[in-house]
């Protein structure tokens, strides 16, 4: 099979490798769509290692192991790869653990599904294992202000459509460009706002002051975590508030002793929230298939794994605003043709 690995100067290098086989607990899956994340640029890089880094996978079950129940060869499903291990979703073949694949509705297309894995998960984890809100099937009943910081992400988006499932509101958005379809998500007759971090620190801190009118804020969700945006945050958050950050390894100087702190990393679901992960991932099948949650916008980058190189570069340059580069397998230099009807 054709596999892209990623080098630490982005380039990539198309090679040939055996289709993986699936340990008990695994599904292999021919990847029809790979999605992308910021982490597919930030490994090679900091890790200075060269290898798959593709976790996104939606495609057909090619083959399962022993102990895999749910699944059979055929089905159309969307997978979180285990990050950093081999059979990552740059490849005509991936492999994902049967607890982090969920199957893919009819009337969703492999290009949606590969939006979700990582990101709707993240955003997930950071609500209800970290921040602990309300989950959807349990919702808030009253009023509880919500900060998300980088809406227009995916995982800031994917959090924005999950608080509201949760009946969480006001929800107060900090994003930029992609302010145009933040406003798709939000409801403003139940207080929710959005403030533009271009206009500065400042701006950002009085912005989300005003949006509270007086109700305290006690949860936010910061799916930036960098450029002074936690800075912003604890201006307006109580002291013994919560706030949940994304970007693991560093110290997040200025946030206060008394505001809890918490690390959301998709790997735990790899970890010790499997059990989260199971049930949330179906969760997004299931509301994938009655359209109450929705995919992230996507750009499909020609040239299948050809563009890989290019998308990432783009994602280091922070071109991605509001969408997901997702890439056609089937697209990609020497790869025949996918045989099924998709």
């Amino acid at each position: 099979m054709k596999e892209a690995i990623v080098q630490q100067d982005l380039t990539v290098q198309i090679v040939d490798s055996p289709i993986p086989e699936p340990g008990p607990d695994q599904v292999v899956i021919k990847v029809v769509v790979s999605g992308s994340n910021p982490k597919d640029w930030k490994i090679p890089i900091f890790f200075k290692q060269a290898l798959n880094t593709g976790d996104d996978i939606a495609g057909i079950v090619h083959s399962i192991g022993t102990n895999v129940f749910e699944f059979a060869p055929g089905d159309r499903v969307a997978s979180f790869h285990e990050m950093m291990k081999p059979g990552g979703s740059f490849a005509e073949y991936a492999v994902g653990w049967a607890h982090s694949t969920f199957k893919i509705p009819a009337k969703t297309s492999f290009e949606d599904a590969a939006t979700l894995p990582l990101a709707a998960m993240t955003s997930a984890l950071g609500l209800y294992l970290r921040l602990r809100l309300p989950a959807p099937w349990a919702p808030a009943t009253e009023a509880t202000p919500l900060v998300v910081y980088g809406g227009a992400g995916a995982v800031g988006a994917f959090a924005i459509k999950l608080a509201v499932l949760s009946g969480i509101h006001p929800i107060v958005v900090v994003a930029g460009n992609g302010i145009k379809y933040v406003e798709t998500l939000i409801d403003r007759s139940k207080g929710d706002t959005i403030i533009d971090y271009r206009s500065g620190d400042a701006a950002v801190v009085s912005g989300i002051r005003d949006a509270l009118k007086g109700a305290k804020l006690y949860y936010a969700f910061d799916a930036v975590s960098e450029h002074n945006s936690y800075t912003n945050i604890v201006q307006v958050l109580e002291p013994d508030g919560a706030i949940t950050l994304v970007l693991p390894g560093k110290k997040y100087e200025g946030i206060p002793d008394t505001v809890s702190q918490t690390i959301t990393s998709v790997g735990a679901s790899h970890g010790d929230a499997k059990d989260f992960a199971y049930v949330f991932f179906r969760y997004f099948s299931r509301g994938l298939d009655g359209g109450f949650f929705k995919p992230h916008p996507v750009e499909v980058v020609e040239g299948g794994l050809g563009g890989v190189s290019k998308a990432l570069t783009d994602l280091k340059g922070g071109k991605a605003s509001a969408v997901k580069y997702v890439f056609r397998i089937a697209d990609t230099k020497g790869v025949k043709g996918t045989e099924e009807k998709l």
